[in-house]
């Protein structure tokens, strides 16, 4: 007898829910941290993840959690990597929380083409802070634009009192879509707070900066506790927004390129830049990690290679500077011809020295001929692709400061389907073992490279791409 049997992918159901907005800045941080926190007081285990490349959102979601936050993009990651970290994640948690990234339709990735594509709601969160009925008129129009979305609600924020609450939810089409008022919140009730998280160049402060960075949390989740949304039981919860994760096909394994090896990692306020998907491919490939903080004075530990990520070491310049032991471990790291991988921040701090916004040199640590200049204003943003001997690294880009070198330029990265060679995209700097760029590699879209980039011989798959003859020339 024949066996007609179907056999379909396990699934694994979980909550899940989008917090989206119309556009930046109406708070989709806080309230997705806030329903984080509610969610974990309430004893349930909560992942979230974040649309896009993003570094300083994710601090304060991982507070908020209690977990890693991993970047979901359907470019960056690819769509079978979004699907395994949504998959693996759901079958350990109770509530999975995606922080959209701009407005919800903007972008060839946009949020609402992810929800889509995985089926779960959105909630979108509005900045009512200036509106009344309109609020009704941009709900609607989010409702409808894309027939394929689901909705699941809309929240206004920054709502000033009750009666201006009821005003937007009175101007609602479908009374069904309120999902309640975030009034302005406040450690101290006389001193309330427009903006609960504050923001810095590049986006918001670091949640590890900020000494009651938790109780900023609480204080959010605790008006969220008082909307129809923080109303809703667990059983309401699990009836209107549990999605059923379909396992993907099994990845194959990355081999242990980097077994044996010990990769430093500088890793503290001033390179804080990192995936935690990149610590994990890293380790996925053998590697031993050491982290160290240059800013706290730590010296370069016992390696075979170095990452320098990115980070804010123009707000640390005298303790960079100040370390001078680390200096000379740099500088013997590299007359061992020993490989540095450094990443937007993390080259910054290997120059010459920067030019901050009052016209102000500050010395480095002067092992890459370079000198970074400060802007007012944003030098490069955007997903970004890096062609290298070893295969393509996706990325992106996102900086405020600019870099003159006398270093040899290797490559430039290009936007995702731009030629390679159109060069307007970010230099790829070689100093003797030194390689250095503004490009923000995601290590997981090519983790033969970066064993490359940290001093393993790798086959080269294209020998034109960068123009010197060896990884070490």
């Amino acid at each position: 007898m024949t066996d007609t049997t179907v056999q379909h992918a396990p699934t694994a159901p979980c909550v899940a829910l989008l917090i989206a907005a119309p556009a930046s800045g109406q708070g989709k941080t806080t309230v997705t941290a806030a329903l984080a926190r509610l969610h974990a007081r309430q004893g349930r285990r909560v992942q979230v993840f974040k649309c896009g490349p993003d570094f300083l959102d994710p601090q304060w979601l991982r507070l908020a959690s209690g977990q890693p936050v991993h970047a979901l993009d359907r470019w960056m990651n690819g769509e079978a990597d979004v699907r395994a970290r949504l998959f693996e994640a759901a079958q350990s948690n109770d509530v999975l929380l995606i922080e959209g990234v701009m407005g919800l339709f903007d972008g060839a990735n946009s949020a609402a083409e992810l929800a889509k594509s995985l089926g779960i709601s959105a909630v979108v969160v509005v900045d009512a802070s200036a509106m009344a009925a309109t609020f009704g008129a941009i709900a609607h129009g989010l409702q409808h634009y894309d027939p394929g979305l689901q909705l699941a609600g809309v929240l206004a924020n920054r709502v000033a009192t009750a009666h201006h609450g009821e005003m937007l939810r009175s101007g609602l089409r479908d009374p069904a879509l309120w999902l309640g008022a975030m009034n302005q919140i406040s450690l101290d009730a006389a001193k309330p707070r427009a903006n609960l998280l504050p923001e810095r160049h590049l986006g918001l402060v670091a949640a590890h900066e900020l000494h009651d960075a938790a109780e900023r949390l609480d204080a959010a989740a605790n008006v969220l506790a008082h909307t129809p949304l923080g109303q809703l039981s667990w059983q309401e919860w699990q009836q209107r927004w549990t999605v059923a994760f379909t396992a993907p096909a099994a990845a194959a394994p990355v081999p242990a390129w980097l077994a044996g090896r010990r990769i430093a990692v500088a890793r503290d306020a001033a390179f804080s830049f990192i995936y935690t998907a990149n610590l994990e491919c890293l380790q996925a490939m053998g590697a031993e990690l050491a982290f160290f903080s240059p800013i706290a004075g730590e010296r370069l530990p016992t390696c075979d290679a170095l990452w320098l990520p990115g980070g804010y070491p123009e707000l640390h310049l005298q303790a960079l500077k100040a370390n001078a032991g680390l200096q000379l471990d740099l500088q013997a790291h590299l007359e061992q011809r020993k490989t540095v991988w450094a990443e937007c921040g993390g080259m910054v701090a290997l120059a010459e020295g920067l030019t901050d916004l009052d016209s102000r040199w500050h010395s480095l640590w002067g092992l890459l001929p370079a000198q970074a200049v400060m802007q007012q204003r944003l030098a490069g943003l955007g997903m970004q692709q890096l062609l290298t001997p070893w295969g393509m690294l996706r990325g992106h880009t996102f900086h405020y400061s600019k870099l003159q070198s006398e270093a040899q330029e290797v490559a430039r990265s290009s936007r995702p389907g731009q030629a390679a060679e159109s060069g307007k995209g970010e230099a790829v700097y070689q100093q003797g073992s030194i390689h250095a760029s503004y490009f923000h590699a995601w290590f997981p879209s090519c983790p033969q490279a970066v064993a490359a980039l940290l001093g393993v011989e790798m086959p080269v798959v294209d020998p034109q791409a960068w123009r010197c003859e060896a990884l070490n020339a």
